[in-house]
């Protein structure tokens, strides 16, 4: 895949390609099935996805609570997984949130990327102060050449698929409700830390990872699935992660721990992808630590259950 930062300075050979546009938190079910609408409106054109970094949402308001379901890295490699060929991960800055809508659709869809087609879902809106709305693109591509569908919001058993209610089912501690949704697991991905090695001391080794600008999940711990993306022990792995502050020793700052079974090695600064199937129990503190280990021991067997049940 390839990756398009700046509209203004774009290959012959990555233009032409038909994209679905929006800013595909988490990529779920409605995402791709934009993203299939895309690939069937053009399909001798490369398959392209638009979207923006840092999320127009943190753009506008960088204190807000953290929202983000996935990070950009997290985000690419879902998108390669579905075959996305380019991907146009725009800068989000002052120049191009002050775009009219009519700019946008001239100035980065078409003289920039030179697009061939467009999807969009049908609560679109784009340009400055979100003026434009989807009939609009429909107006300037019959216009300006570039062809646009509307997709309609995919709903599932319960409700919308929106990445709002998969945040809602993550702080509910419902990942498997989430994965519905989401039509794959929820990943938290990111670099192996250094931590404080508690977790080694009383045998139960944990790769430590930062949640980060990242929505937390209810706070807890899970069975998971994990991906080690690189390095030496490269592979996929089961185990157990404690997600959240870690009370019984006083700490405040949220992180995932994350433990995996049988693996004997150094994970520092491999990359993990680490899928949340169930939460076990919320966080709690103990009397003492062999309380807290027995409680470890007795997670441990349960997740292994849950995960070879899979």
């Amino acid at each position: 895949m390839r990756i398009v930062r700046d509209y203004q300075f774009v290959e012959a050979q990555d233009r032409g390609a038909s994209v679905a546009i929006g800013n595909f938190d988490g990529v779920h079910l409605g995402h791709q099935s934009v993203i299939e609408l895309a690939r069937r409106a053009a399909p001798d054109a490369p398959l392209g996805v638009l979207t923006f970094e840092p999320h127009p949402r943190e753009f506008f308001a960088p204190n807000a609570p953290p929202f983000r379901l996935m990070g950009r890295e997290a985000r690419t490699h879902r998108l390669e997984k579905l075959g996305v060929q380019r991907l146009y991960e725009l800068a989000f800055n002052a120049g191009l949130a002050g775009l009219s809508p009519r700019a946008f659709a001239q100035n980065v869809i078409t003289d920039g990327l030179g697009l061939a087609h467009v999807v969009v879902g049908g609560d679109f809106c784009f340009g400055k102060g979100r003026a434009g709305n989807a009939e609009d693109l429909v107006r300037f591509g019959a216009e300006m050449g570039f062809g646009v569908t509307i997709a309609p919001l995919l709903e599932s058993r319960d409700n919308t698929v929106s990445s709002t209610a998969i945040r809602r089912a993550l702080s509910d501690g419902q990942p498997r409700k989430a994965a519905e949704m989401l039509g794959h697991w929820h990943r938290i991905e990111g670099q192996v830390i250094s931590g404080e090695q508690r977790g080694r001391d009383l045998g139960f080794p944990t790769a430590n990872m930062s949640i980060e600008g990242l929505h937390p999940p209810a706070f807890g711990v899970y069975a998971v699935l994990v991906d080690v993306l690189d390095g030496p022990h490269a592979g996929s792995y089961q185990g157990a992660a404690s997600l959240g502050v870690r009370p019984m020793f006083g700490e405040n700052r949220p992180n995932l721990e994350t433990y995996l079974f049988d693996f004997v090695g150094d994970l520092y600064g491999a990359t993990l992808s680490v899928a949340l199937i169930e939460h076990l129990r919320p966080e709690q503190t103990f009397g003492d630590l062999p309380a807290l280990v027995a409680q470890m021991t007795d997670d441990c067997a349960k997740a292994r259950t849950i995960l070879d049940a899979l």
